[in-house]
């Protein structure tokens, strides 16, 4: 039995490669990508990328018997499970709410969403999409401002610590009187979540990037902000211009056109 276990394919130099060697490799090799999968898009991602960089380089300190750095980079090592929490606060949370879901479409979910194929092709398109993407494009035309924030996973304190709570289905009539200009809760975000209206007139935490172009005015600035610490996307149309914008992980993409705002509502709601 022992011989059958430890059945050598092959050896590179003095080490043998055992089978259960290849399929070590294959199964964290996929659970990495799960993980890239999960991550793409969001902020945590670019930090994932830098953690990533961060252990090749003590990897190689230590190879080259730089004991100063390999010191340093060991004591940061040392907390790096509790680094990775802090960090990735927002991911964990979310991860352990879909694990720890005992109900069967909860299971599910959870099946397909980590080791499912995600691909934009088999996404659920929401029946709103039309209405959404009228109401922004009478926005735009109009120079009505509007900030709307599509929240992911419910998780971020920041959306849900001002504002009014709304909670009703999401539907244009509903989003024409809150973007209304005279509107009581024109001002700040509207935030959404799948097919309903969570929160409106929310305050958004701003950018503290110092690269973004005066042009730019405080909804941009928050739009930004909230991204970059939650993972969310957000929607705006200038009220200066009626450009249409979006941002996700940290990103801003200005003045879309209707394909690119058609492919944003299909993806986000």
């Amino acid at each position: 039995m022992r011989q059958v276990i430890d059945f050598v394919i092959f050896t590179i130099g003095d080490f043998p490669v055992r089978i259960w060697d290849i399929v070590d490799i294959i199964i964290v090799s996929y659970l990495v990508y799960r993980v890239y999968k999960l991550l793409r898009g969001t902020i945590g991602f670019t930090i994932f990328i830098g953690v990533l960089a961060l252990s090749a380089v003590w990897w190689l300190v230590g190879v080259l018997e730089m004991k100063l750095l390999t010191l340093a980079l060991g004591r940061f090592f040392a907390y790096g499970v509790l680094i990775l929490i802090i960090v990735f606060q927002q991911e964990v949370r979310r991860f352990l709410l879909l694990l720890g879901d005992t109900t069967l479409k909860g299971r599910m979910s959870f099946l397909n969403r980590f080791f499912g194929d995600s691909s934009e092709d088999d996404r659920e398109v929401s029946p709103h999409v039309d209405a959404v993407f009228q109401v922004i494009k009478h926005l735009s035309k109009t120079n009505t401002g509007a900030l709307i924030v599509f929240d992911r996973d419910t998780g971020s304190s920041h959306l849900n610590s001002s504002g009014v709570k709304i909670d009703a289905e999401l539907s244009a009539p509903l989003l024409n009187n809150i973007f209304f200009k005279n509107a009581p809760l024109h001002d700040g975000a509207l935030v959404v979540n799948r097919d309903r209206i969570v929160r409106a007139s929310v305050i958004l935490p701003v950018t503290s990037k110092l690269d973004i172009s005066n042009k730019y005015g405080l909804r941009h600035r928050a739009a930004l902000g909230i991204s970059e610490i939650a993972n969310v996307a957000t929607l705006i149309v200038s009220e200066e211009t009626g450009a249409i914008s979006f941002t996700t992980g940290g990103k801003l993409k200005k003045d879309i056109n209707d394909t690119q705002l058609k492919e944003f509502l299909n993806k986000n709601l």
